[in-house]
Formats: C-alpha cells, sequence, structure tokens
C-alpha cells in the first residue's frame, strides 16, 4: 500500500529562485526500494532525486541517496546542499550545532549550516589523475577548441568522474556548443576559464555531457568540487573564489569556493524551498 511521504522541490545554487539547479528530495525515504527509488527519479526527469533515510552510522545526521533519471549516483553536490535544506526545514536537528553529516556513497560529508539558506559542504577528496591524450583528442575535436585554448586537462573523481579541461578564458568556455557531446559516448566534461579581474564571478563553469540525458547540467556542485581541489593541487586557490555555470541555458548559478586549508575546500551556494507537500510511494 502507498502512504504519503514528505516531498520538498528546491532550487540551489542561485540567488534568484528558479534560476539554479532543482532537486526533488522525498524526506521520509525509508522502506523505499532502490527499485521504487529509481522508478520515481525517472518520473521526476530531473538532474537527480534524493531520498533521506535514518543513517547507518552513528556519526551521521541521515543518510542520503541519490538517483539520476537512469542511475543512482555515490555523491553529488547540489543535492548534497539541497537534501540537507529540505531536512531542516521539515524538522531536522543535527547532533552537532551549526554542522550536519549527511552519510553517503563516498562517507560522511560535513555540511556547515552557520549562514541561513546559504549551506556549504566541504568537498570529499578528489583524485587526480592524467587525461588519456586520446580523450582530449576526442574531447577537443567535437567541441572544436583550439590546442592553444587548453592550459591542462585531468580526469577528476570525487565519486562521479569528469573529463576537466581549463581553458585560456571563460570567454572560450562561454562559447563552447555543448549539443556536439553527448552520454554515453562523452563522459561528463567539466570546463572552467577565468573570467577577468574584476568582474562579478572569478570562473565560469560548464559540465556537458551529463548522465541525465540533457546535453548540459545547469549548475554541478560535485564538479566545481573537484576543480576546486584541482586548482588547489596546482597552487592556484589562495583565496576564496566565485563561479558562474549554467550562463548559456539562462540560469543563474553561483557557486562559492572557500579553501579551508591547504587541502580542504568548501562548497556553498544559495538554496530555496520552492515546493512542500506529500507524494505517494
Amino acid at each position: 500500500m502507498t502512504q504519503g511521504r514528505r516531498f520538498i522541490q528546491c532550487d540551489v545554487f542561485s540567488p534568484t529562485p528558479t534560476l539554479g539547479n532543482a532537486l526533488a528530495v522525498v524526506v521520509d525515504g525509508d522502506g523505499l526500494s532502490a527499485r521504487s527509488m529509481q522508478r520515481f527519479a525517472a518520473w521526476t526527469n530531473l538532474a537527480e532525486t534524493t531520498f533521506i533515510l535514518a543513517p547507518g552510522d552513528t556519526d551521521a545526521d541521515y543518510r542520503l541517496r541519490i538517483f539520476t533519471p537512469t542511475r543512482e549516483m555515490p555523491f553529488a553536490g547540489h543535492p548534497t546542499l539541497g537534501s540537507c535544506a529540505a531536512w531542516l526545514h521539515c524538522g531536522g536537528t543535527a547532533k552537532q550545532a551549526g554542522l550536519v553529516r549527511q552519510q553517503c556513497g563516498v562517507g560522511i560529508v560535513e555540511i556547515d549550516v552557520t549562514r541561513p539558506g546559504f549551506p556549504a559542504f566541504t568537498a570529499p577528496p578528489t583524485r587526480i589523475r592524467p587525461m588519456s591524450p586520446q580523450n582530449l583528442e576526442m574531447i577537443s575535436n567535437r567541441l572544436e577548441i583550439p590546442g592553444d585554448c587548453v592550459l591542462q586537462a585531468a580526469e577528476l573523481d570525487n565519486g562521479p568522474v569528469f573529463q576537466a579541461l581549463r581553458l585560456d578564458s571563460a570567454a572560450t568556455v562561454l562559447a563552447l556548443d555543448s549539443s556536439r557531446v553527448r552520454w554515453p559516448e562523452f563522459k561528463s566534461i567539466g570546463v572552467i576559464g577565468a573570467h577577468p579581474r574584476g568582474g562579478e564571478c572569478d570562473y565560469e563553469v560548464r559540465m556537458l555531457a551529463p548522465s541525465s540525458g540533457i546535453s548540459e547540467d545547469p549548475i554541478t556542485g560535485s564538479l566545481n568540487a573537484a576543480l576546486a581541489h584541482w586548482l588547489q593541487a596546482e597552487g592556484r586557490l589562495e583565496n576564496a573564489a566565485s563561479v558562474a555555470q549554467g550562463t548559456v541555458i539562462g540560469r543563474q548559478g553561483r557557486v562559492s569556493i572557500s579553501p579551508v586549508d591547504r587541502r580542504n575546500v568548501k562548497i556553498g551556494g544559495q538554496t530555496h524551498i520552492l515546493v512542500e507537500g506529500s507524494v505517494l510511494l
């Protein structure tokens, strides 16, 4: 028999509601099978849908399962912030004031909630590997990126795996045609380029060929977390930085990157609760 479960739809990583990345959250996820979760995620047809469950780790406040329309993810950024905001909105109380501990596929992720409406997670570790010459050539050719515009390339893994390119400018990033690359032929391409100094944001980021069946993800917390660790490892992240994402597809994504120390970084953004009710699952 189906039962009513608390349901939230929220908008993450934007100062303007509806211009960020939408997330569906089933707050009462206990008792649902993985098949039911995947079926509901396919039905919502959002980049991700999450389910909050009782923690299996005594250090955690809750456990989170994250689904795209086609598969389960071990970690993702905007689902982490949006689910945390939904859990708090529905009366969740953290064991430690100002800090929520989320259990997910990559372990415990800590979320700083001291700033209302602007949660920030401590990014899980990122494994940085050289990108294969074949992948770099294939991506560059398909996106028609001139060779002298690619400053660096790497494969970044923080649960999701990204083929990451650092390009010569934000303008080059914005000029890319995302329709030229699709999953599964191309696997989650992340591109970053710096804006001129003095502008609103320091970097422009795009995530192309996401597994959710669209050509471009609006705003991607996990990618920004991986890129932040990459910049940090290269000695390019001495101070806090701001990122714009989703510009080309009409979004106003804004991601804050805040170094904690030489190895850790926080990823934050504004989160808005837009829909509240119940869902029969």
